[in-house]
């Protein structure tokens, strides 16, 4: 079944390039702030909290709280009352009990909470986790069966251990359901990764993806692929190749159309863009692709840059997938650029990538961490919310002109799955095709929970097709310019 919601925008094809307009302003006053262990995180979790459609946020505060920001419309959002909450290092928004109201995972330096979506942006503190008191920096939850999701759990350095902070990373965790609640299970070796992200790989299997933070490694430390049928880490037998990185994000997203999702891994200088290959294995790509964004790209500060936050989303509506990078010194490192602007690269015809953040007016230079793509307003184009450590968080408006069509897409199921993690959509009309998988992490230490954004350029006709959870398939035609639910 198709439910069609109001058609809000009739797009021409994009003929401008992205413009961006500052509404920080319409923002309540809001920090990341904190000593070491909040050098990393200031996640952002953006989902609907009270059921009219349009995006509201939660932002971790470090040693100041975290704040719900309830979305008012045109751009104007307002604290909603939360539990005051420090140590909040991010939080994913997740449907845990499958009772239509998001809930969050809380992640923090100490113990990490759930709480409960209530409706109408209210929040209970009522599902218990195993005793934790980690640094937990990375999130992401997928679904085995009909019932509660598992969970796994990333954690930086192990606060306790004498020898450290070097060397010291932490054990990671399975968070897994029964009849009483959930128990944890060791995820080991620990690297002390800074973002997880459960997807289906290049071979199409399910696996957790752990980025880590190589200025923490233990010996030996490299990034991660974990098998979560055969619960066993990849390695060269499987063509996973050894990379080792300061790694800080994930973004995953199939560029290419053959239903296989790229990955983008940030980090301190070179930004890791892995191309899927058909054999299941990945590659680097290829320098000339223009992503590696490995220095500030206005300013004079030659240094390399720290990319944290990396998503991808079409900003013009053209029907190729761009790519924003949140960037920033950790605090204050001399091998490391200082004033380090964000990235907002434009995807063009032959699949290259254009620096277009400066003309577009989100080149900012504070320490960005968390950040979100998401259509405020519900006029059809991707905002942008970013987190800064030690400055104000920022909000823009994509004003850019003359954009083309668009699709936003919602999945709905029965049962304890219901907003259908783990399917996958894809997209077709004459020459496009594209595929989005729905999923729970990645990011930098916090990710959304909302419609499926489409850009399509000139196309006004369309093809949908779902591959749900348990394997099914169910097709469908519909129009451009509108948001849908799609119902099994």
């Amino acid at each position: 079944m198709i439910r069609h919601a109001v058609a809000l925008l009739c797009a021409s094809p994009a003929l401008a390039g992205p413009l961006f307009e500052d509404r920080s302003a319409g923002l309540p006053p809001h920090v990341y702030a904190g000593g070491w262990e909040h050098f990393v995180g200031g996640g952002v979790a953006v989902f609907d909290c009270d059921g009219d459609s349009l995006p509201d946020i939660f932002a971790a505060g470090g040693e100041n709280p975290a704040q719900l920001l309830r979305n008012g419309g045109d751009f104007q959002f307002q604290t909603a009352p939360i539990d005051p909450l420090t140590g909040v290092t991010g939080a994913y928004p997740i449907d845990i009990d499958a009772d239509g109201q998001m809930d969050l995972f809380v992640m923090r330096v100490g113990e990490n909470i759930i709480l409960s979506g209530e409706g109408d942006c209210q929040f209970t503190q009522t599902t218990p986790l195993p005793d934790n008191d980690a640094w937990t920096t990375a999130f992401t939850a997928w679904w085995e069966d009909d019932g509660r999701p598992n969970m796994a759990v990333g954690n930086y350095v192990d606060r306790d251990d004498p020898e450290g902070p070097f060397g010291a990373c932490d054990d990671n965790a399975i968070l897994r359901p029964t009849a009483e609640g959930y128990v944890s299970t060791p995820l080991t070796p620990g690297y002390c990764p800074l973002s997880i992200l459960a997807a289906n790989d290049a071979r199409g299997r399910l696996t957790l993806r752990l980025s880590n933070d190589r200025h923490y490694y233990v010996r030996e430390g490299h990034e991660q692929m974990w098998d979560i049928a055969e619960a066993r880490f990849l390695g060269p037998d499987d063509g996973w190749a050894k990379t080792a990185l300061w790694g800080m994000g994930i973004a995953s997203r199939d560029l290419t159309g053959d239903g296989r999702d790229e990955v983008m891994l940030t980090s301190m200088g070179d930004q890791l863009m892995q191309i899927a290959q058909p054999d299941g294995s990945y590659a680097a790509a290829p320098f000339t692709i223009g992503t590696y964004a490995q220095r500030p790209h206005i300013g004079d500060d030659g240094r390399p840059s720290t990319g944290w936050h990396a998503e991808f989303g079409d900003i013009d509506n053209d029907g190729r997938t761009d790519l924003f990078i949140a960037k920033g010194n950790v605090d204050q490192m001399p091998g490391l650029a200082m004033q380090d602007p964000n990235n907002l690269l434009m995807q063009q015809a032959d699949g290259s990538f254009t620096e277009a953040a400066a003309s577009a007016g989100i080149a900012t230079t504070d320490r960005s961490r968390g950040a979100a793509l998401a259509d405020f307003d519900g006029d059809g184009r991707l905002d942008l919310v970013v987190v800064n450590r030690r400055a104000q968080m920022e909000l823009h408006r994509n004003v850019t002109p003359e954009t083309g069509n668009w699709l936003a897409i919602t999945l709905a199921q029965p049962g304890g799955n219901r907003h259908a993690i783990g399917a996958v959509v894809t997209v077709t009309a004459d020459n496009l095709r594209q595929s989005q998988q729905m999923t729970i992490g990645g990011g930098h230490a916090g990710g959304k929970a909302g419609p499926l954004h489409f850009g399509l350029g000139t196309a006004t006709a369309l093809e949908v097709s779902v591959t749900w959870p348990d394997g099914s398939v169910t097709k469908h035609s519909t129009a451009a310019n509108q948001a849908i639910t799609v119902t099994r």
